[in-house]
């Protein structure tokens, strides 16, 4: 037979504290049988049957494992590619600290939530890099995100296609993990400002590719500056530049790829919807396989030791007659 808990410190005070208890209970029942010059048969009854449900009582905590079994374990997630821009405007303070700032906060809590799935990581401005692949490892993941910062990739622009590229890319080409259903999502975060030609014609591919296609916008329509070392950003003619949320470009994006817009401004937080919005994507069959499971009967030991106990302390019989 096997058991659920192993025979350990617990068990060994159980058993130490029972035997002293009736070491010193016999010892003393003696004595008097002695004195008083009488038999004692009820002791040994008494201790026998006290015995009896102890042990079921000890076998009941051990949870003896009875019988044989097959279940079968699947292991079920998504892949998601969160590509982040990482131009000077998300520098902008219009979301306090930053809206980089406040967006690694939320990514931090978006990987918490999706501990199952693999999830990578694209940096972008006008070009984009991969700044971690498709990973379980969301230690590795959060140290990532929290690094991120504007001096990783070149600053001359935006440009969503190089990203959105790159992730349909990478979701397609990866058929290390063989699966009948497809559940792959990328998620593209900025504050809006694309100078590209192509985004469209990659949004068509992605929607042909059956890929979901969430965009979340960072910042707000007053804008802010863009603080550089300090001092605000200029244009060629001395102008203050001041870089406002575009949710435009984002949000028909979404619309052209079936999937959802969402936004992060100093008065609304939709990072909790878009967590919501994906959890909702059912997951892809990663592995299946069959485990031998034995139950635990503790409860027909438990419930027996418990019958004893109550008969123990209901029915009252001498121990001693004198």
């Amino acid at each position: 037979m096997e058991w659920y808990h192993q025979f350990g410190k617990t068990e060994y005070v159980f058993i130490s504290l029972f035997l002293l208890g009736y070491v010193l209970y016999i010892t003393r029942m003696i004595k008097i049988s002695r004195i008083l010059k009488t038999s004692f048969p009820a002791i040994v009854a008494k201790v026998l049957l006290r015995t009896l449900y102890f042990l079921l009582f000890m076998v009941a905590l051990l949870g003896p494992l009875m019988g044989n079994a097959t279940k079968e374990i699947q292991a079920v997630g998504k892949d998601i590619f969160v590509a982040v821009d990482l131009s000077q405007s998300m520098n902008a303070t219009d979301i306090q600290p930053s809206r980089l700032e406040k967006l690694k906060f939320e990514l931090r809590d978006l990987v918490k939530s999706f501990s199952s799935d693999r999830i990578g990581l694209i940096i972008f401005s006008s070009e984009a890099f991969v700044q971690c692949p498709l990973t379980y490892d969301q230690s590795a993941l959060n140290l990532f995100i929290e690094t991120l910062n504007t001096g990783l990739v070149p600053n001359s622009g935006t440009d969503f296609a190089p990203p959105l590229r790159m992730a349909l890319s990478k979701l397609k080409g990866d058929e290390s993990v063989p699966s009948q259903q497809k559940s792959k999502v990328i998620i593209l975060i900025s504050d809006g400002e694309d100078f590209g030609d192509e985004t469209s014609e990659v949004a068509q591919e992605i929607k042909n590719a059956g890929i979901k296609l969430f965009t979340l916008g960072v910042g707000t329509n007053e804008g802010s500056q863009i603080l550089m070392r300090g001092i605000p950003k200029t244009d060629q003619e001395g102008n203050v530049v001041v870089t406002k949320l575009e949710s435009g470009s984002l949000q028909q994006l979404a619309d052209e790829t079936g999937g959802k817009y969402f936004e992060i401004n100093n008065r609304r937080d939709d990072s909790s919807r878009l967590i919501n919005a994906i959890s909702q994507i059912e997951g892809e069959l990663r592995d299946s396989r069959q485990v031998d499971t034995s139950s635990n009967k503790y409860i027909y030991f438990l419930v027996a030791g418990a019958i004893l106990f109550a008969i123990d302390h209901l029915f009252k019989f001498k121990t001693v007659k004198i």
